[in-house]
């Protein structure tokens, strides 16, 4: 699943009508009960870095799907203290709305998928391992549901993660579907360039963004002063899985996060809540700037607002949020 291109570029053919389908109408596929998850469903070759596991439809436009986080993972690693890595909740709805898509409301494996946002907060305040690792269960409710020609155009999905009966975290997210044709159209020579090399900026110091790998660093040094430049490194195995023509969103959603670390006491934060917003393409081959500001309301919670830019557009904004009640 992508970033969202710009808005004003039309993302799907016009060909065929789009008809929005009510939360409780038929969306012309056949009836499916459920299915076990598979790496196309989910979009992820590696087993290790897909989490949803199985589903079942519960009622029109509602699901519930089962979820494995992991104790231990290359990328979605434990915090220290014991924490599960919040980006899970967000990873998760990603994986999640892709194999949906496809299984459920009969998108072709061919097609792409466009974040536009999305958003999640935790919901307890006991995020470590022994309350959210192994089996999640993940109820998925399916809204704003737009078909062309029997396949999904866009919808909207709001998510609740649930362990042994309490609850976790939820999510919320809108995403759109295109076609092979639309997006090669929309993309041109940028999608014949996908999988060309990117130079390899020198990172930050990994403790400084609350990593421990320097491979997974994706901030580097900027030469303009404040803020740093978002670094692209290629063939890291879960931020780039397969070639793409343009920077994934989740690379975007970690530069958000490791900015708002570099900006706190002790490298101290934990994205217990996060929204962001995809406004364009972040195109691999040019500079992206990332920008960010910390503020601490009278009650003591922390908000960080974090941007990427490339020329003087963003691409991305952010807030992330680290409550003392969730976080301490």
């Amino acid at each position: 699943m992508t970033q969202a291109p710009d808005p004003a570029a039309s993302p799907e053919d016009q060909t065929d009508p789009l008809v929005l389908v009510p939360d409780s109408g038929d969306t012309g596929q056949p009836p499916v009960h459920g299915g076990r998850a598979t790496g196309e469903l989910v979009h992820r070759p590696d087993a290790d870095d897909a989490f949803p596991q199985q589903w079942t439809r519960l009622a029109e436009h509602r699901y519930l799907v089962v979820a494995d986080w992991p104790a231990a993972h290359r990328f979605f690693a434990p915090l220290p203290g014991g924490v599960q890595d919040p980006l899970l909740v967000a990873e998760t709805m990603r994986q999640t709305a892709m194999m949906l898509a496809h299984a459920e409301y009969g998108v072709p494996a061919a097609h792409h998928f466009v974040m536009w946002d999305m958003e999640y907060a935790l919901a307890t305040a006991g995020f470590g391992l022994s309350d959210a690792s192994g089996r999640v269960d993940v109820v998925v409710q399916c809204s704003e549901v737009q078909m062309r020609a029997r396949s999904l155009a866009g919808m909207r999905v709001r998510l609740t993660f649930q362990r042994g009966g309490r609850l976790l975290a939820t999510s919320t997210g809108s995403l759109s579907c295109t076609s092979e044709r639309a997006y090669r159209r929309l993309r041109g020579d940028r999608l014949d360039a996908a999988g060309d090399p990117v130079p390899l900026l020198d990172g930050v110091p990994p403790e400084r963004v609350g990593r421990r790998d320097p491979r997974d660093v994706v901030l580097a040094p900027s030469e303009e002063g404040a803020g740093w430049r978002l670094r692209l490194d290629t063939a890291h195995p879960t931020l780039f899985a397969r070639a793409n023509d343009h920077v994934p969103g989740m690379v975007l959603l970690e530069a958000a996060r490791q900015a708002a670390v570099a900006l706190s006491p002790e490298g101290r934060f934990l994205p217990a809540s996060l929204a962001i917003a995809f406004h364009r393409y972040a195109e691999l081959d040019e500079p992206c700037l990332v920008r960010a500001r910390r503020e601490t309301s009278p009650e003591g919670d922390v908000i960080v607002h974090v941007e990427g830019l490339q020329g003087d557009e963003a691409v991305f904004t952010a807030t992330l949020g680290d409550t003392p009640e969730v976080a301490r």
